[in-house]
Order: structure tokens, then C-alpha cells, then sequence
């Protein structure tokens, strides 16, 4: 009985800290985007960096090319959140709807994955279903 108690206390802390990192505010940097067909084949890669930040309700997407940023906000509309080690190994799926500053909007879904340490987030729009984009994240970090 003591063996069950001890097991389903370190259970449901476990479960807790997985889900505490799903109401933290991060930031994920990537210095290549990758353009992926339909089938997942590689159609070309940009060497830009990207910073994507998220909340539990907000996103800002800032890209950097050619020495100028552009800005995507949004809000995001569903969120699931799977973790089994926090931001190593587990998924997080989000649907957003990004906007330009010019007003010009489009609906994604996004996925950011953990596998053997590696994080990817890819990102895919019923608008542009021939053009998954993917990127290799090289820093993440806990926004204060």
C-alpha cells in the first residue's frame, strides 16, 4: 500500500511539472527555415533567423532577412500540450491565426517536437497545403 501511495505521489508530481512548462512564456530561435512539399521532401531552404515566442494565448513570429525583420502577431485559438521531459521529449500543437502588419492574415497549425533532445517546430497552412515550413530550433529559453 505504502509502495502505491509513494508511486501515485511521484506520478501526478511528474504529470505536474510536465504541464507547469505549458503556461510559460518561450522563445525558440532558428537560424534556417526549410520549405517542404506536401510528401515532405525538401523544395528549398532559407538561411534566415526566426524567433518564435508563445504564451498561452499570444504568438509573435519575427523573421530576419536580407537585414530586415518581419513581424507576425496572433492569437492562439487552441493549444495541446504533451510533455514527457519539458521541451526534450514530447509536442506541443497550437492553432493560430498570424497577421502582417499590413493586415494580410492566415490561419496555421503549428507543432513544435521534442525528440532525443532535438527540438522542430513546423508549421502548415490550409492555404498553402504544398508548403510545410520547418525549423531546426537552436535555442530555447523561458521568457521572464
Amino acid at each position: 500500500m505504502k509502495t502505491i501511495l509513494i508511486t501515485l505521489l511521484l506520478l501526478s508530481a511528474g504529470s505536474a511539472m510536465s504541464f507547469a512548462q505549458c503556461d510559460k512564456k518561450v522563445s525558440l530561435v532558428s537560424s534556417k527555415t526549410e520549405h517542404l512539399d506536401a510528401n515532405g521532401n525538401l523544395k528549398h531552404a532559407d538561411d534566415e533567423k526566426t524567433v518564435v515566442e508563445f504564451n498561452k494565448s499570444d504568438i509573435t513570429v519575427t523573421i530576419t532577412h536580407d537585414g530586415s525583420d518581419e513581424k507576425l502577431t496572433g492569437k492562439i485559438s487552441s493549444s495541446i500540450c504533451t510533455w514527457q521531459v519539458p521541451f526534450k521529449v514530447g509536442k506541443t500543437l497550437l492553432k493560430v491565426s498570424l497577421s502582417k502588419d499590413d493586415g494580410q492574415s492566415r490561419d496555421f497549425a503549428i507543432t513544435l517536437e521534442g525528440k532525443e533532445g532535438k527540438l522542430t517546430l513546423w508549421a502548415e497552412s490550409p492555404d498553402e497545403p504544398d508548403d510545410k515550413i520547418q525549423l531546426p530550433i537552436e535555442k530555447f529559453e523561458e521568457v521572464k
